[in-house]
């Protein structure tokens, strides 16, 4: 998106002022037509007046002479001629006239109305309307350039205010007092902008500090191990105890470091395969991987056979968080079950379960309800996060449902399609 960036008061004093000027002229004319039409009626009826009197004063039998004499005035001239070819009164020699002419009893009656007085009268009137319009143009652009700057103060304290954001200075808020409003609907966008850039900040700057922490950890593991096995002699026999660990705090860095680049791939908009996904056939998957680690422990997989379009490695990625987190919970002894239907799958178990205040907790990054089980078991407090992550790129969503006993996560996914039996592998 290119934005704009013209100067908004100049805009819209620019704008104001064309439009005032397009009505002063159109106003200009109009007045300057009105005034001519009505003139020239004025005019025409002075004529038609006079013209009228003439007839019926030539028909009642008075003279030409002295009808001249009646109806001759300061603008109105009248002139006879006579069916002998004589003229009774004279006509006017300059200036501006209009004239008009009647027939009565073979006698040509033409009257004059003297119009130069209107004329004058109307360039005065066109004089006074420019030079008044001219003003008002110039007063009110000075106006303008006032009244738009304490308009647009708004604009300029929510510059002022990202500039100090941008310095550094966190935590100012423009808090307007009306949000019914243009303005006021953009300043609290802005300060909604704010708080979420703010918390997105605080979130990274704490899971920055939580990942440096986790991976502290198994990495002064490693230096602390490595130092003992180089001083240790050759035949200590506390070297291969030490090469073990040494070995399993590589491996839990490794996981962490794993984690955190699955995460993020996700948070960068990770392109995920598409494929369709037998579920039922990955669950019996997860199920054959859990007793080939625990042979002991119950775990089974039901449900019909659906089929899905998403990422087969990274749903079967979130499946086997799942049952990791739930075979942690419920201890060797414990029962894991994952059913599949048409909406996706469940995964659920009899442990002591998730209370309701962190049933949604439980899914942010490093957050672990049993911090000493997780930590020895190399859980890293990501695989919810990632789990949840995964399946809402599928366009799916991740939960923690309430549970009389144990835990119960629930996996919904769109577009979820049953496979034929006889299809299936």
């Amino acid at each position: 998106m290119n934005l704009r960036t013209v100067s908004l008061r100049r805009r819209v004093a620019v704008s104001v002022l064309l439009v005032l000027f397009l009505v002063l002229v159109a106003l200009v004319i109009s007045v300057d037509r009105t005034f001519a039409g009505q003139s020239s009626k004025d005019v025409d009826g002075v004529l038609n007046n006079a013209g009228a009197r003439a007839v019926e004063m030539l028909r009642n039998g008075r003279r030409p002479a002295e009808v001249v004499n009646v109806l001759t005035k300061r603008n109105i001239h009248v002139t006879i001629e006579l069916p002998n070819g004589t003229t009774v009164g004279s006509a006017p020699e300059e200036g501006q006239f209009e004239r008009q002419v009647r027939t009565v009893q073979r006698n040509k009656v033409t009257l004059y109305a003297d119009t130069e007085a209107i004329s004058q009268a109307q360039h005065r009137l066109r004089k006074l309307l420019l030079i008044l319009g001219l003003a008002a143009i110039g007063i009110t652009g000075v106006l303008i350039v006032v009244v738009v700057r304490k308009a647009l103060a708004p604009l300029d304290a929510m510059t002022s205010l990202a500039q100090a954001i941008a310095a550094g200075h966190r935590g100012g808020r423009l808090n307007p007092s009306r949000t019914d409003t243009e303005l006021g609907r953009t300043a609290a966008a802005f300060d909604g902008m704010l708080d979420s850039l703010e918390g997105s900040e605080q979130r990274t700057r704490r899971f920055v500090a939580d990942a440096a922490h986790e991976l502290r950890t198994p990495i002064t593991g490693v230096q602390a191990v490595a130092e003992a096995l180089v001083q240790a002699p050759v035949d200590s026999p506390d070297r291969d105890q030490m090469s073990f660990l040494l070995v399993r705090e590589a491996r839990r860095a490794g996981r962490l470091v794993d984690d955190l680049l699955a995460l993020a791939q996700l948070d960068a908009g990770y392109e995920m395969q598409r494929e369709s996904v037998d579920l039922l056939a990955l669950a019996e998957a997860e199920v054959a991987r859990t007793r080939f680690v625990a042979p002991d422990f119950d775990i089974a997989a039901e449900g019909v056979p659906v089929a899905v379009v998403g990422d087969g490695q990274r749903l079967a990625q979130v499946l086997a968080n799942l049952v990791d987190n739930a075979r942690q919970a419920t201890g060797p002894q414990g029962t894991v079950r994952i059913r599949v239907d048409l909406t996706g799958f469940t995964v659920s178990d009899d442990g002591p379960g998730v209370p309701e205040a962190e049933r949604e907790r439980i899914f942010d990054r490093l957050v672990r309800l049993d911090d000493a089980r997780d930590r020895r078991s190399g859980g890293s407090g990501l695989g919810l996060a990632i789990a949840r992550g995964v399946i809402r790129a599928h366009g799916g969503d991740l939960t923690c449902e309430p549970s009389e006993r144990g835990a119960v996560f629930r996996v919904v996914l769109p577009s979820v399609n049953p496979v034929a039996e006889p299809s299936r592998v």
